[in-house]
């Protein structure tokens, strides 16, 4: 495998941007599927808001089936087993289009293509899966996934639900409890999850909804967002699963589960972003219109700054996302190419870019809650109001720091995940970072650079916060060593740090390589966005960088570190930070639309 297709080598290599592929890459075949998926939203989803926000399960379940007829659910399914068989940017795509209305249906829509329908797809013997996933691709059954329990959250291989082998072999007896399980008043099958005698990892099993078969459940749960999504608590007692029914090997539940969550998590990020474009435009529409002082409030200061940073949050998402989920398509691909099986490719395919998941998941989802906070304020008191869409956004936005393991574990995992790497060899981390203290304990140049290319001191700039990250992570393992994972709070700081490197790189990059298709002058405002998106990340990287060192380091050490960490972020040209965002508002004011 060359380096290109390598998870994690963003934060030791330089990224060209030609390299990377953007929403500004679609195919035809893929606007068009954008185009469909947003027709269907518009004319199914947008006009039913305010029946989703009212619980209306039937309807979700009925919108679902809809959108089975059109074949949305069935893009990432193998055409053997009924399904459409595109790529993993069409995935991506298609969940990033349909989910920006409601979040109750973005949660249905992902918890039965992703959770509910994947492991089978991707684990299940092929008997399974002629069995079931063709049912699953066209709508006719819906998916449910039960992993979590009442004391199995974020520790998932705790799991008390027991599996019990009958005397004869032939089938398993379940019994436990689920909750949270999402899809659960209107599934067909569930992948549940269960533990066979004292075995350390849980095991997978696909159980049909029978309620003759010791599966009952819970009332629907009232929850502050995704309010149509339907969510209960699943109870198996003695529940009968003909052994056929295991899913992959004893004790492998835990392997499957984690891996469902790393394409859950980057499918989370996609699933946020168009709910940033219809909170922004909303935003952008309202401050338009609404008038006080006998000014339209889109010409305030105030609410300009807003507009422009939720454009630039919602625009990194999207340039982040679309170029994760391109290298993760061409590793499937590669994969494939040297002969491993499509399923085999997939899973190694999405593993091999765990951490770009993990830090898209924690970005976008935050990024989202902020703009839909926003979005409420540009509203003011009639954001507040159930009669405006910014109240659902907020209440939906909520749960996507939660849900796909929480924003902390996927902070925590990322860092930790890239320093096993590093162990493995797949990344080699010592080398720069030895490079980095070497540098610190050097005289820095004092030459001037040249700045005349474009985002030339930006690219600078990403190059020192690479530096910044190897210099904490590094001073970090030479001090903690493998007890590392036990100080969360500077995992955390280093997580933060690498976040915003991959965010605003790949923000650069797309803009770049759209500034060489279409020229410079042609997209000066999406040049303010990056630059503007860069200097919040130089920000991020300052506190962030100066609390990881001043936990670890002492003495002579920590003076040299932070003086490092002071070159580290230091710009030679600081850009006018209020003039980008003008620029940016001027855009989206004119355009009276998120126009990106």
């Amino acid at each position: 495998m060359s380096d290109k297709t390598r998870g994690g080598q963003f934060i030791v290599k330089e990224t060209k941007c030609e390299d990377v592929f953007t929403p500004e890459d679609f195919n035809e075949e893929q606007l068009m599927m954008r185009d469909s998926v947003k027709e269907f939203v518009d004319k199914e989803i947008w006009p039913n808001k305010d029946r989703f926000e009212k619980k209306d399960y039937a309807l979700t379940e009925e919108t679902m089936r809809k959108a089975g007829d059109l074949g949305f659910l069935s893009v990432a399914v193998p055409e053997a087993y009924g399904g459409m068989g595109m790529g993993f940017v069409n995935t991506v795509l298609v969940c990033d289009y349909i989910s920006g209305a409601t979040g109750s249906f973005s949660t249905a829509f992902g918890a039965h293509t992703g959770i509910g329908t994947m492991p089978i797809t991707l684990y299940g013997t092929e008997e399974q899966k002629q069995k079931y996933v063709p049912k699953l691709a066209t709508g006719e059954w819906f998916g449910a996934y039960c992993l979590t329990e009442p004391g199995a959250g974020s520790d998932a291989n705790s799991g008390k639900t027991k599996a019990i082998l009958s005397e004869d072999g032939k089938q398993y007896s379940i019994t436990g409890g689920k909750m949270w399980i999402s899809n659960a008043g209107f599934c067909s099958l569930f992948i549940v999850f269960a533990r066979i005698g004292d075995d350390k990892n849980i095991t997978g099993f696909i159980v049909e909804n029978d309620p003759s078969n010791g599966i009952t459940m819970g009332e629907e749960e009232h929850k502050l967002g995704i309010r149509a999504s339907s969510t209960r608590q699943v109870f198996f007692a003695d529940t009968k699963v003909p052994v056929e029914n295991m899913l992959s090997e004893r004790g492998n539940g835990f392997k499957i589960a984690m891996n469902a969550l790393n394409v859950g998590r980057i499918k989370l990020a996609a699933a946020c972003l168009d709910a940033q474009r219809r909170v922004t435009t909303g935003a952008v529409k309202y401050a338009n219109e609404r008038v006080q002082f006998n000014t339209p409030i889109a010409q305030f200061g105030a609410i300009r700054y807003k507009l422009a940073e939720m454009a630039t949050s919602c625009y990194a998402g999207e340039s982040a996302t679309y170029r994760a989920a391109k290298d993760i398509e061409d590793r499937i691909s590669t994969r494939e190419s040297e002969g491993t099986l499509h399923q085999e490719a997939e899973l190694k395919g999405v593993e091999e870019f765990a951490i770009e998941c993990s830090i898209l998941k924690v970005a976008v989802s935050e990024d989202v809650q902020n703009c839909a906070d926003e979005g409420i304020q540009i509203f003011g008191g009639m954001g507040f109001s159930e009669d405006t869409p910014m109240e659902s956004a907020w209440r939906d936005a909520r749960i996507a720091r939660i849900y796909e393991g929480t924003n902390e574990i996927n902070r925590m995992l990322s860092v930790g995940m890239l320093i096993k790497k590093a162990f493995k060899g797949h990344v080699d981390l010592l080398g720069p970072a030895t490079k980095v203290q070497e540098e610190l304990m050097g005289i820095p140049s004092f030459d001037t650079p040249d700045y005349s290319e474009l985002f030339a001191e930006e690219k600078e700039m990403l190059v020192k916060l690479k530096k910044a990250f190897l210099m904490v992570a590094g001073g970090a393992v030479q001090k903690y060593g493998p007890d590392l994972e036990g100080h969360q709070q500077l995992l955390i700081a280093a997580a933060d740090i690498l976040i915003e490197i991959y965010m605003a790189e790949s923000t650069l990059l797309r803009t770049e390589k759209l500034a060489k298709k279409i020229g410079e002058a042609q997209v000066q405002e999406q040049i303010a966005m990056a630059k503007l998106y860069l200097y919040k990340a130089v920000d991020v990287v300052t506190q962030k960088g100066k609390e990881s060192v001043i936990s670890f380091a002492e003495g002579d050490e920590q003076r040299m570190m932070l003086m490092g960490l002071r070159r580290f972020t230091k710009y030679t040209n600081m850009p006018n930070i209020i003039g980008l965002r003008e620029l940016i508002t001027t855009k989206l004011v004119t355009e009276n639309e998120y126009c990106f």
